[in-house]
C-alpha cells in the first residue's frame, strides 16, 4: 500500500493541514477533562459560581475550536483522498490502455474492472480515515496516558496494564482476518466474471434454456463470497465486544480504586472524573485504531492487486528511436511465426506473402487455420515470435504503435459499437470527419438505406453494445467507421459474415473503387467473398497451403477446391 502513496504527492498541502487540524482537535479534547476537573474541585465543591461560568465559557470556546478543526479535517481529508482515487483510477486506466491482448488475457477483463473500481475505492476510504486516525489515535492514547499519569500516577497503572492486553487482542484478531480479506477480493473477481458472462451471453443462455444452470453458477460464486465475508466479519466483529468488555472492566477498576484514593485524601473528586474521561479517550482511540485495523487488511489486499496492474509491463513497447512511416501501404510477411502464450504449437508458422496497394488480398481456410491471427499481427495486437512484418519496407517493430495504427482501418470479426449516435460511431474512425464524409462512408458500406429509415437518421442513438441494431447493420457501420478513416491499409476480419449475399456483393463492388490506392486484406469464410480478389492465400493448420487467383487455385490446390465445392454448385464453379 505504501507504493500507492506516491499518488498523494499533489495533495501534500491538504494532507499537512489535515494532520495539523487533527492535532489541534486532539489537544482540545485532551484539555477539556482537566478543565472539567477544575470546575468540580474549585467551583462545585467550593460553591464558586462565577468560576464555574468562567471555566465553562473557556470549555465552550475550546469545544467549538475543536469542532471547527474536526469539520475542516473531514473536508480536506475527503478532498485529498477523492483526488487520490481519481488519479489512481486515471493512472490504471491509461496503463491498461497500453496493454497488449496478452496482458488482458493474463488478468482478465472482469478482474481489471474490479481492480479499477472496487479495489481503488477500498484504498481511498482507508486513506481518508488514516489521515485522521493516524494522528488522533496515538495522540489521544499516549496523550491520555500522560495526562492520566499527571493526575494520579498510582491509578494510571490500571490503564497501563489494560492497553497492552488490548493491543495484543487486536493484533491476534487482525492477523486472522488479513488472508480472508485477500480471498474475498479474488472471489469478488469470480462473481464479476460469472455475472459479466451471464449478461453478455444472455441470448445464448436463453436460447439453450440454460438460465437455471447459470443461476446455479451465480449462486455458487455468490455463496462462496458470502461465506468468506461472513467468516471474516465474524472475526472482525469480535473486536467491538472485546473492546467494550475491557472498557467496562477498566471503568469498574478506576471507580473502585479511585474511590479508595479519594477516601484516603490522595485524590480529589474532579481529578477522578477527569481520570475516567482520559481512560475513555484512551479506549476510544484504541477503538478507532481497531477500526483501521479492520479496514487496512482489505485495503492492503486491494493495494497489492492495483500494484500488480501498475507493475505489469506491456509485452509490446514502442522503439526508443522510431522510424518515419512510409505513405505506401505495401505489407510484407517474411517467414512469420507466432505462438500464443503457453501454447505448445504455433498458431501460424513460416508465413510469407506480399500485399500491395491497389490490390485485394484474401485469406481463406478452415476454422483454426490462423486467419484472424494473421490480421491481429499487422496492427501489433500481439508481437510475432519469429520473422518480420514490414509496411512500406519498414519493420512494424520500428514504428510506434500510434504511427502503425494511424495507417490501418480495421473491421474486427466481432463488430463493436459504442454508446452515442450513428454519426459519432462512424466518426470514431476519424474524429474531424465532415458530414459529407460520414454519409459517403455509409453509402459505400451499404448502411445508408437502413440509417435513412431511422427517425433521426445519422443522429439516431446506438444503445450500449449496439443492441438496438442487427448484426448485419453493426457490421456495415463498422465498415463505414474504417472507410471514413481513409487509411493506406484496410483489414477486414471476416467482416461480411452477417451480410446476405446480395448486400455482400454490392458492398464489395462499391468497395473496390473506394480503395484503389490502399492495400486491402480480407479474411473470409465465404468463397463468394474472396473469389474476385487479386490474390488468395489458403491457410491450413497455420501454414500457407497455396497462393494464387481463384482460377489458379481451383486448378492447382486441392484444399481450396474442397472449400469451393463445399459452398458452390457445379454451375457456379463453371
Amino acid at each position: 500500500m505504501m507504493k500507492l502513496l506516491r499518488f498523494l504527492k499533489p495533495y501534500r498541502t491538504p494532507v499537512i493541514f489535515v494532520l495539523i487540524l487533527v492535532l489541534l482537535q486532539s489537544l482540545s479534547d485532551l484539555y477539556l477533562p482537566t478543565l472539567m476537573a477544575d470546575i468540580v474541585d474549585k467551583g462545585v465543591v467550593t460553591g464558586d459560581t462565577p468560576y464555574i461560568w468562567k471555566i465553562g465559557g473557556v470549555m465552550m470556546v475550546i469545544a467549538l475550536l475543536g469542532a471547527v478543526c474536526s469539520v475542516g479535517a473531514s473536508y480536506l481529508s475527503a478532498k485529498a483522498s477523492g483526488g487520490f482515487g481519481k488519479d489512481v483510477r486515471s493512472r490504471v486506466f491509461s496503463h491498461v490502455s497500453q496493454f497488449s491482448l496478452n496482458e488482458f488475457d493474463k488478468i482478465g477483463t472482469a478482474s481489471l474492472i474490479t481492480r479499477t473500481t472496487n479495489d481503488i475505492t477500498q484504498v481511498q476510504q482507508v486513506l481518508m480515515m488514516m489521515m485522521r486516525v493516524m494522528v488522533m489515535a496515538p495522540m489521544m492514547c499516549f496523550g491520555g496516558i500522560i495526562m492520566a499519569m499527571y493526575k494520579d500516577m498510582t491509578l494510571s497503572l490500571v490503564i497501563i496494564a489494560i492497553v497492552p492486553i488490548l493491543a495484543l487482542l487486536i493484533f491476534v484478531i487482525v492477523r486472522k482476518g488479513i488472508p480472508l480479506f485477500r480471498a474475498m477480493q479474488l472471489k469478488l473477481d469470480k462473481l464479476n466474471l460469472v455475472l459479466r458472462e451471464n449478461l453478455t451471453g444472455i441470448r445464448v443462455i436463453r436460447s439453450f434454456n440454460r438460465v437455471g444452470h447459470e443461476q446455479k453458477r451465480f449462486n455458487a460464486a455468490n455463496l462462496d463470497l458470502t461465506d468468506t465475508a461472513i467468516r471474516v466479519n465474524r472475526i472482525m466483529a469480535s473486536l467491538m465486544p472485546v473492546m467494550m468488555l475491557m472498557m467496562n472492566i477498566a471503568s469498574v477498576a478506576l471507580i473502585w480504586f479511585g474511590g479508595l484514593r479519594i477516601d484516603s485524601n490522595h485524590m480529589e473528586v474532579g481529578d477522578l472524573i477527569a481520570f475516567i474521561q482520559y481512560a475513555f479517550q484512551i479506549m476510544f482511540s484504541l477503538m478507532f485504531a481497531s477500526m483501521m485495523f479492520v479496514m487496512i487488511p482489505r485495503a492492503s489486499a486491494s493495494a497489492v492487486r492495483i500494484n500488480e496492474v501498475l507493475d505489469m509491463q506491456p509485452d509490446i513497447n514502442d522503439p526508443v528511436v522510431p522510424k518515419q512511416p512510409s505513405a505506401a501501404g505495401l505489407v510484407e510477411f517474411d517467414n512469420v511465426t507466432f505462438h500464443y502464450p503457453g501454447a505448445e504449437m504455433p498458431a501460424v508458422s513460416n508465413i510469407s506473402f506480399t500485399a500491395g496497394p491497389g490490390e485485394i488480398t484474401a485469406i481463406i481456410g478452415g476454422t483454426g487455420s490462423g486467419k484472424s491471427t494473421l490480421i491481429n499481427l499487422i496492427p501489433r495486437f500481439y508481437d510475432l515470435t519469429d520473422g518480420q512484418i514490414r509496411i512500406g519496407g519498414i519493420d512494424i517493430r520500428d514504428l510506434t504503435q500510434e504511427q502503425l495504427r494511424a495507417g490501418i482501418g480495421l473491421v474486427p470479426q466481432k463488430s463493436v459499437l459504442f454508446t452515442g449516435t450513428i454519426a459519432e460511431n462512424i466518426r470514431y474512425g476519424k474524429e474531424d470527419a465532415t458530414e459529407e464524409e460520414v454519409r459517403h462512408a455509409a453509402e459505400i458500406a451499404q448502411a445508408s438505406d437502413f440509417v435513412s429509415k431511422m427517425q433521426e437518421g445519422f443522429e439516431s442513438p446506438i444503445a450500449q453494445g449496439g443492441t438496438n441494431v442487427s448484426g448485419g447493420q453493426k457490421q456495415r457501420l463498422s465498415i463505414a467507421r474504417a472507410l471514413v478513416r481513409k487509411p493506406s491499409i484496410y483489414l477486414f476480419d471476416d467482416s461480411f459474415s452477417a451480410l446476405d449475399f446480395k448486400t455482400d456483393a454490392k458492398l464489395r463492388e462499391a468497395l473496390r473503387p473506394a480503395t484503389t490506392e490502399a492495400t486491402v486484406i480480407i479474411v473470409a469464410q465465404r468463397v463468394s467473398t474472396v473469389m474476385d480478389a487479386d490474390r488468395i492465400i489458403v491457410l491450413e493448420d497455420g501454414k500457407v497451403a497455396g497462393i494464387g487467383s481463384h482460377r489458379e487455385l481451383l486448378q492447382s490446390n486441392e484444399i481450396y477446391r474442397e472449400i469451393v465445392t463445399s459452398q458452390l454448385s457445379e454451375e457456379e464453379i463453371a
